[in-house]
């Protein structure tokens, strides 16, 4: 017996010096192979682009992978313990490799043939996941070992396992343990319960086929499974093992939509300029511009105006029908074929009641509204010719059971029947200081038309571009109260004939300057233009920052028949806002790689002479006076009046309109915040009688004025020094003694007009109009 146990001692020990000859072996025809894993001290992980906003809100993230590395103390024990559960329960003990995993390993392989699960340490799998390929081959895994043995020898337990739960993938674009709780719960790890954080962790298996949204019942049961090695390896109780059992299947993918879209596509655009692909790998975090409760008030506010342009319209009718006795799934099915769009909401007609004029309206979710008259009256049919049919006057005029139709909340939150505008806006909110875009929207619907309007866009401005004209004429020596006369032209050009009327299609006679800006009057800005020349009407406009491109060279552009963006427009009107100085406007305050290494910092030029990065000044401060206080008249007795409604009295604009009302614009400003609107079809087509900036675009601007002006201050303009103010007569603007009919102007101290001892009387022989019909 003796001999034969010492017999079996020399033979476990000849095998013993043989394996380790083996492993020697192995290990020299390898290791020339192995890649250093000293490259895991500074690893890099591919992580997606992240753009926020100013208050630090995420807007969006580009990049095939979800990953957001966190340091091993950042991540809970009670996910460390799940993991470790199933995957490695002796991970901190083993040298790298487990020795009683691997020989149940190959009892499996003798005894069935087949290779099973069981031999990989988290140690073997993060030498597999970071340096070698995922075939199945012995090659490969002798290579895996002697990795992990490797990978011990140079890293703590600790940061083997910091690399194991941000490399793995848990499917769904997911790798790393924090991507996995946001795209499953929309968490973070510390917000995990413990059914949960299991789910999670058996995912490693077999990421697409045991995850809950693949299959709830087979997530389900690897759950339970993992929690079952969680208790008995005592890392929970017996009540918390049981509570966590019983819990429901609660994943669900995370709904996140990206925010301010057309503001992330322009900035992800530019940045790929720069970087490359290596943009949605790479980690970079864009802190932006953008303040996110002005950006929602900027969606809703072009959303609001698109509507209520829409409504004015017409309604095209229903999109569709659903036959009677359809069954749940054909409902179901037609519903999910009109998706969501902008502010509306498929739904079917359910039950329509002619008594009380309502109606039934079945929503996608499967929630049942109702549709009351006051949000269904509105609907005149539209027909060809931009023409209405008759109001209605019952339900069954507009829609009938089985009709799939569109539904929108209003201002007061009621329910509306509504339809996908086919009309487009823009808006666009720059603080004039430093040119900070804090809100932009460049259309409807970002999934409907990925064309961003507020800055790809190039439309006539229209009226918009009268200000630049104003400023010109008042560096050449007008005043205020300078007369032009209202009056007929006749413009010869190479074109042909041309006869510009007033909107009114009335002529004024002899007008003030601040009056014809007031009123918009297209006349007086013609023969202003001619009055100082073309070529300085340009040359201003290229201080403010228009292209030469832009810049017709003919008498038209003193209506605005060149071309602006909304961007452009907001450069413009921030010297108006500002105190004369030409800023820019930008999208994005930083560039970073993960939480601390900067790449870019912003350095705006700023509307201030003393500050570090001045902005040019382009306006003298008496000249942007005299522009600011005749923009603030346009609003207070002038084309924009509605927006008195805000209770202000630091407003100022101008309302644009452009021929056939093809393009709506209202530019305004409450310094120092200048807010752009703009209303009109891609197509170019006229908006309809009647829709001018006043109607069609100021309403935008006043719906998110309303909110972005919430709780602040006024911002007056002091009266700069050679300033001052007279009594003028407002028929001739010549100077007078004060008088119950004279008015007061602003006046450079150098440029006061003459001064006349009596006033015009107003009579019916001095009048504007008898006036004009003594010209002719």
């Amino acid at each position: 017996m003796f001999r034969l146990l010492k017999g079996l001692a020399w033979l476990a020990a000849i095998a013993a010096l043989a394996g380790l000859g083996l492993l020697v072996a192995v290990y020299y025809q390898f290791s020339s192979e192995l890649p250093d894993p000293g490259g895991l001290r500074h690893v890099e992980y591919q992580t997606p682009l992240e753009i926020h906003s100013a208050d630090g809100e995420l807007l969006a993230r580009f990049g095939s992978k979800k990953r957001f590395p966190v340091a091993i103390e950042e991540i809970p024990e009670s996910v460390v313990h799940a993991f470790l559960a199933t995957e490695d329960a002796r991970f901190y003990e083993h040298p790298g490799i487990d020795i009683q995993g691997l020989l149940r390993a190959a009892w499996e392989l003798v005894r069935t043939g087949k290779k099973g699960q069981g031999g990989s340490t988290i140690t073997m799998q993060v030498a597999r996941n970071f340096f070698l390929s995922p075939e199945k081959t012995y090659t490969r895994k002798l290579k895996e070992i002697l990795l992990a043995l490797e990978i011990e020898r140079m890293l703590s337990k600790d940061e083997i396992l910091e690399l194991y739960l941000n490399k793995i993938y848990l499917g769904h674009h997911a790798y790393g343990v924090a991507a996995a709780a946001e795209i499953y719960y929309g968490k973070s790890l510390q917000e995990l319960n413990l059914a949960q954080t299991a789910m999670i962790a058996g995912l490693p298996k077999a990421p697409s086929r045991l995850n809950p949204i693949t299959d709830p019942q087979e997530g389900k049961a690897r759950r339970n499974y993992v929690l079952k090695r969680m208790r008995d390896q005592d890392f929970i109780s017996e009540s918390a093992y049981r509570q966590a059992v019983a819990a429901p299947v609660s994943a669900a993918l995370d709904p996140f939509e990206q925010k301010a879209p057309y503001v992330t596509e322009q900035i992800r655009a530019e940045l790929y300029e720069r970087y490359g692909e290596a943009l949605y790998t790479q980690g970079y975090r864009v802190t932006t511009t953008i303040d996110s409760r002005l950006q929602q008030a900027a969606e809703r506010a072009v959303q609001f105006a698109l509507h209520a342009y829409d409504e004015r319209h017409g309604y095209r009718g229903v999109e569709g029908q659903v036959a009677a006795g359809a069954s749940e799934a054909e409902i179901s099915r037609a519903l999910a074929r009109l998706e969501s769009a902008g502010a509306t909401l498929p739904g079917l007609v359910v039950a329509v009641n002619q008594k009380t004029k309502q109606a039934q309206i079945r929503l996608t979710s499967g929630q049942t509204v109702t549709l009351e008259w006051s949000g269904i009256r509105w609907a005149r049919p539209a027909l060809s010719g931009n023409r209405l049919g008759a109001f209605p006057k019952t339900v069954e005029d507009v829609f009938e059971p089985g009709d799939l139709i569109r539904l929108r909340r209003d201002a007061k939150d009621r329910w509306r029947l509504a339809q996908i505008p086919q009309i487009q806006g823009a808006l666009i909110s720059v603080d004039s200081r430093t040119g900070a875009i804090r809100a932009m929207v460049g259309g409807y619907d970002f999934d409907l038309s990925k064309f961003n309007r507020a800055v790809q866009s190039q439309r006539q401005p229209g009226s918009g571009f009268k200000p630049v004209l104003y400023t010109a004429a008042l560096e050449t020596g007008f005043t205020p109260a300078s007369l032009i006369n209202d009056a007929p032209i006749v413009v010869h050009t190479a074109e042909g004939t041309w006869r510009p009327e007033n909107y009114s299609g009335k002529f004024y006679g002899p007008t003030r300057l601040r009056v014809a800006l007031r009123k918009s009057r297209n006349l007086v800005s013609i023969r202003l233009l001619r009055e100082i020349g073309l070529d300085k009407v340009i040359a201003t406009a290229l201080r403010f920052g228009f292209q030469p491109s832009q810049l017709p060279r003919t008498p038209t552009l003193a209506l605005g028949s060149g071309t602006a963006s909304p961007l452009d427009m907001s450069r413009v009107f921030s010297v108006f806002a500002n105190g004369g100085y030409r800023i820019e406007p930008h999208l994005i305050e930083q560039v970073a790689l993960g939480d601390d290494q900067i790449v870019s910092h912003s350095q705006p030029l700023r509307a201030c002479e003393s500050c570090e990065h001045p902005a040019p000044r382009i306006l003298s401060p008496g000249i942007h006076y005299l522009m600011h206080t005749m923009l603030q008249d346009v609003v207070r007795r002038g084309t924009a009046v509605r927006a008195t409604q805000l209770g202000r009295r630091d407003l100022a604009g101008k309302t644009g309109t452009t021929d056939d009302q093809r393009d709506a614009w209202f530019n305004g400003y409450a310094s120092p915040l200048v807010t752009i609107s703009w209303v009109g079809f891609d197509s170019g087509k006229p908006l309809g009688y009647g829709e001018t900036g006043s109607r069609a675009a100021l309403p935008m601007w006043i719906e998110y004025m309303k909110a972005a002006l919430e709780n602040q201050p006024e911002h007056p303009f002091p009266v700069p020094d050679k300033v001052v103010t007279a009594w003028i007569d407002p028929y001739t603007g010549k100077r007078t003694e004060s008088h119950s009919d004279a008015i007061e102007e602003y006046f450079l101290e150098e440029q006061l007009p003459e001064y006349q001892p009596t006033m015009t009387q107003p009579d019916s022989n001095n009048s504007p109009e008898s006036i004009l019909n003594t010209l002719f």
